[in-house]
This record gives structure tokens, C-alpha cells and sequence, in this order.
């Protein structure tokens, strides 16, 4: 009987085998009481490596209807990341994620999963288990008229992006895979945000400055020269005038309008593993 409430309280808690058993004798029998000493345990170990960091993990995206979600849940190795129990870990919180559609990554927190317990609890559950920081690194959605996605099949980048309307499937994946992989600063030039023109504005302009060839040279010239280069920046960093990757002849809005001339992309948010403290988010909702 003890054997059979061991595999019954691991089944619950993803704890190993002796794990539950120590649960079980401290718990005297009781295995409500057994299964809360495992989580209690692993809030413990949480704690205790709560200053580690997480450069591993998995990027995971969800769709319905007009709604997508994007998020990460972060640990600390790959070898943890590639096993059963994280991946179902993970998979469940995005399950979660689209069916509840939290406004904020502190909202999917205290989203419960199908055994009832909060995604937090899960996830300090997790870390207890495995003796590694497990932690839910980024969340965001986006709700529109048409929603896209595209994971990289590393599961370490990925992107949404929200459409003004309905566009092929193809085209909807191949600017979500643009985001993803050219990492654009906003979704056009006039919606770029201000503090990002004017850094990129002063440091032309230092450039110009420092440059033996200028000295002399007319200041309106070199205005004119560090808004060319300005020009240049919202080509390469813009979604919308970026070069589209699958025909470079023409620009990311020229594709969606092969499709429809009226179709546009309102917001996009992406995701990367490497810079998750940076993850880009752009929106024009």
C-alpha cells in the first residue's frame, strides 16, 4: 500500500520515489499531508536558489481565435529543459495561458492548472524536484482581428504578430518569422519610439563630429548627413521597410500587400531566449 501512495503522491508532485516516501513517514500515512511537505520542500529550494541564474528554457506560443500568447519558462541548464517533466510543465502553462488570456505575467501566475494548484506553486513544485531555479521569464498577448506565430525549431525565439485583418497563413508565418529573426525596433518608422530616434540621432551626429573628413563642413550639411543615416536605421530596423527575407526585392510591407493592399500589422511581440530581459514588444492597439 505505501508503494502504491509513493507512486501516487510522484504522479501528483513529480518528486522522485524516496522523495515521497520520506513525505509519507514524516506525514505519518497522511497523503494530502504528504504531498503539501513536497511542495513546502521545493518553496525551500526555491528560495535557496533564488539569486542563480536562467539562460535555459523553452519559448512556447499559443493561438485562439483572435488571441495569441507568447511566454518562457526558464531554468538553469539544457539538460533540464529537455526533459518530459519540464516540457509538460511548460506546455501546461501555455495551455493555461490561451484558455485564461491574463492581462500580465503576474495574473498567469495565479492562473490554476488542471491538478489546482496556482502556475507559481507549479513551478516552485518544479524546482523542488529537480534542485534548479525554474521560473516563468516572460508572458505577453496580443488580441486582434488576425493573429500569427512562428517558433524556431529550437524553441529558444519566437514571435506573434497581430494583422488590422485576415491574411494567408503563409504570409501571417513568414512576417512572424521576419520578427523573429531580423528582431525589428518597431512596427514602421513613424511609430518608432522616441527615445530610440533620438539615441540613434546623437550618436550619428558624435560620429560626424569625430570625423577628420567633416571638420569645416557646414552644419546643416552634417544635419543632412545624420538624417541620412537615420533613413538608413528605419530601413533595416523598421518591420514594415525592413527587406522581406524570402525576396529581398521587396520590403515586408510590399509582401502583405501581395495579399491585400489594406492588410497591415499592428503590433508584434518577440522572444529570445538569449536576451530574455530584453524581449521586444511593439504596438500600434
Amino acid at each position: 500500500r505505501q508503494r502504491q501512495m509513493c507512486i501516487r503522491d510522484s504522479k501528483m508532485t513529480s518528486a522522485g520515489m524516496m522523495d515521497c516516501k520520506k513525505a509519507l513517514a514524516e506525514a505519518e500515512g497522511d497523503f494530502d499531508k504528504a504531498v503539501e511537505i513536497i511542495r513546502e520542500k521545493g518553496k525551500l529550494v526555491a528560495a535557496k536558489r533564488a539569486d542563480r541564474e536562467t539562460t535555459e528554457g523553452a519559448v512556447l506560443v499559443r493561438i485562439n481565435g483572435n488571441k495569441a500568447i507568447i511566454m518562457c519558462l526558464g531554468c538553469e541548464t539544457d539538460f533540464v529543459s529537455a526533459t518530459p517533466d519540464f516540457k509538460n510543465l511548460a506546455n501546461s502553462i501555455a495551455d493555461a495561458a490561451i484558455a485564461a488570456f491574463p492581462a500580465d505575467i503576474e495574473a498567469l501566475k495565479a492562473v490554476k492548472l488542471n491538478d489546482g494548484y496556482t502556475v507559481e506553486e507549479e513551478i516552485s513544485a518544479q524546482t523542488g524536484k529537480t534542485g534548479e531555479k525554474h521560473v516563468l521569464a516572460f508572458y505577453a498577448a496580443l488580441e486582434a482581428p488576425y493573429v500569427a506565430e512562428y517558433v524556431h525549431n529550437n524553441s529558444k525565439l519566437g514571435a506573434i504578430v497581430a494583422f488590422n485583418k485576415e491574411v494567408p497563413t503563409e504570409i501571417g508565418r513568414n512576417v512572424a518569422m521576419q520578427v523573429t529573426s531580423m528582431h525589428p525596433v518597431s512596427v514602421s518608422e513613424a511609430d518608432c519610439p522616441k527615445e530610440t530616434v533620438e539615441k540613434e540621432l546623437a550618436m550619428y551626429k558624435q560620429q560626424i563630429a569625430e570625423d577628420p573628413k567633416m571638420a569645416g563642413k557646414p552644419e546643416a550639411m552634417l544635419e543632412n548627413i545624420a538624417k541620412g543615416k537615420l533613413k538608413k536605421f528605419f530601413k533595416e530596423q523598421t518591420l514594415e521597410d525592413q527587406e522581406f527575407i524570402w525576396d529581398n526585392k521587396l520590403s515586408v510591407l510590399e509582401y502583405i500587400h501581395t495579399a491585400d493592399k489594406e492588410a497591415k500589422v499592428l503590433a508584434f511581440q518577440r522572444l529570445s531566449l538569449i536576451h530574455i530581459s530584453e524581449p521586444t514588444r511593439h504596438s500600434l492597439i
